[in-house]
């Protein structure tokens, strides 16, 4: 088992805890791991464009002149598809992009993806995290105290309290549960913050 270093809000060690190898201790699967994103963002996409087909467009059901004797190509409506201002024939429609992959296809990736950001120092464990009161400027101080002055994830349990109203206008910092973990967010923020109280329930949800 990896042991990791448990800080207080001093960035002091004052302790050490044991991290199990089924979530922060398992090969790197860098294939896994990109399928996994490539599903979550495709889930978080709108799928909104949308264009007017023929039947949708402004415009007269009359045809515009007679079919023949007029020197001119046959025409039965102003909302045709080849006529400026007509509708679209193949344009898209507003759709879902979601799909899914296997459950445990994507817990394999998330506990690959934790295993790589704690080989890169990315994972942080603290005694404690709490505020005196929640207050976007406390919170703000004591991650610069930490050392965390970029995107930081930090997991809260359920009962975030100070920190998660804190936390509401700070760009920088997203707040997140074990249960609520994903992949993406693993990956994209530059350190993880979990609390010790917590980490036994990440550990147990993932492992």
């Amino acid at each position: 088992m990896a042991i990791v270093d448990v800080l207080d809000l001093n960035k002091k060690k004052v302790g050490s805890v044991e991290l199990h190898d089924g979530v922060f201790g398992v090969k790197a699967d860098p294939q896994l791991v990109h399928t996994a994103v490539v599903m979550q963002q495709a889930c978080e996409r709108q799928g909104t464009a949308s264009t007017l087909r023929r039947g949708e467009v402004s415009g007269s059901g009359k045809k515009p002149w007679k079919q023949k004797h007029t020197g001119r190509a046959r025409a039965g409506s102003v909302r045709s598809p080849i006529w400026r201002h007509g509708g679209i024939v193949f344009g898209p429609r507003p759709r879902s992009y979601a799909y899914s992959i296997p459950k445990k296809k994507y817990h394999a990736a998330l506990r690959s993806a934790l295993s790589a950001r704690l080989a890169e120092g990315a994972v942080m464990v603290l005694s404690d995290l709490s505020l005196p009161e929640p207050k976007t400027k406390l919170l703000a101080k004591m991650l610069t105290k930490l050392g965390l002055t970029s995107k930081t994830l930090i997991v809260l349990g359920n009962d975030g309290g100070s920190i998660e109203r804190a936390a509401r206008n700070l760009s920088d910092v997203k707040l997140t549960t074990p249960e609520s973990l994903n992949v993406y967010d693993v990956l994209r923020y530059h350190a993880i913050v979990i609390p010790e109280g917590v980490l036994s329930r990440l550990q147990e949800v993932w492992s």
